[in-house]
């Protein structure tokens, strides 16, 4: 059975990466595009790239017909989803990519995001999408909230190990690169080729990323008690990717053995052979998270990595995942595509 799907946001990165994947997708087809202010253009000239490709012209979300439409991805920036969201048909189901209703608590949202949470009655009804820890829940959902992309990729390395207590919780260390497009497609001086190539920098620094709020809200439900990691985000100048070194006190044959056995039936997270650490470059433009656990040379600490792709298992890929449970398909589908190398 195939099943007719819209984008609302399709002229950013995460909304070219949808299009991108459901393309070869067997269940999915795309009858709606919105990119408001790309309206009335095709795809092929807002990406080229997606030229080959028969696809519907880029409309308002005004002008949107979703008769006949079975699920939406909402691929809109942080505060506007949650206003767009409220107003769409209630037989719709929703996968939201952005930040809107990731915390359950609105004033948990207000206090990383700065603002009011303005639909806060969906926000009761939304499943936090880290497909592999809610997958029941996910199937039954008619909202499923997207989580952030640095997020995700410390969640895979530090769920299984909180919630197994093998870890010190009041020594945990992230430090993580991301690529520039997890910064979106919007034009910032801080962006430009100049400014960001042949140079890295921290960013956020000291506690203020938003994704610690999925953190804390996350490992903290796990532990039965606060945990708060230690978290520093850098900018690297590539196109796609995060790579996420974790710092953690404990034995590291454990850590080893609890993320292998906690991964084993996963199709999208392979946990590497003990000493072995992942790269950026095995996992681009996949759906696939590679994980790997080094003995630090000091005695009871061990350094864990993780690598993913912001656009794909960070962002759309996860969201596809997410939808191919809530309409019934195989959770793989569609998403078996090899990294692209070199």
């Amino acid at each position: 059975m195939t099943y007719n799907v819209a984008i609302l946001g399709a002229s950013g990165y995460t909304g070219a990466e949808l299009v991108r994947l459901i393309a070869t997708h067997p269940g999915l087809q795309i009858v709606g595009l919105s990119g408001n202010s790309k309206a009335g253009m095709a795809m092929a000239d807002v990406f080229p790239h997606l030229r080959h490709l028969d696809l519907p012209v880029l409309t308002t979300i005004e002008d949107m017909d979703f008769d006949g439409v079975d699920l939406v991805f909402c691929a809109l920036p942080h505060a506007t989803s949650q206003a767009v969201i409220a107003e769409l048909p209630k037989t719709l189901k929703i996968v939201d990519l952005s930040a809107d209703f990731r915390l359950r608590d609105p004033a948990d949202y207000e206090k990383w995001y700065g603002k009011g949470h303005a639909a806060t009655e969906m926000q009761k009804e939304a499943v936090y999408g880290l497909t592999e820890f809610y997958r029941e829940e996910i199937k039954a959902a008619r909202l499923v909230a997207g989580t952030g992309c640095n997020a995700a990729t410390g969640q895979y390395v530090l769920r299984p190990l909180i919630e197994a207590g093998v870890i010190d919780l009041d020594q945990i260390i992230l430090d993580l690169k991301a690529a520039v497009s997890g910064a979106g497609r919007s034009l910032k001086e801080n962006l430009l080729h100049a400014e960001l190539s042949e140079g890295a920098h921290a960013y956020s620094v000291g506690g203020t990323h938003r994704h610690l709020g999925e953190f804390d809200q996350e490992f903290s439900a796990i532990a039965g008690r606060p945990v708060k990691i230690q978290f520093t985000p850098h900018l690297i100048p590539a196109n796609r990717g995060i790579l996420a070194t974790t710092y953690v006190q404990g034995d590291p044959d454990v850590i080893y053995e609890t993320l292998k056995a906690a991964y084993a039936d996963e199709p999208f997270i392979e946990v590497l052979p003990m000493g072995q650490h992942p790269s950026i470059k095995h996992i681009r433009a996949s759906n696939f998270c590679h994980i790997g656990v080094v003995a630090d040379r000091i005695p009871g600490r061990a350094i864990v990595i993780a690598a993913l792709d912001n656009l794909t298992k960070g962002s759309s890929g996860q969201a596809i995942q997410n939808a191919n449970l809530m309409l019934g398909l195989p959770e793989t589908e569609g998403l078996m595509l090899a990294p692209v190398f070199p």
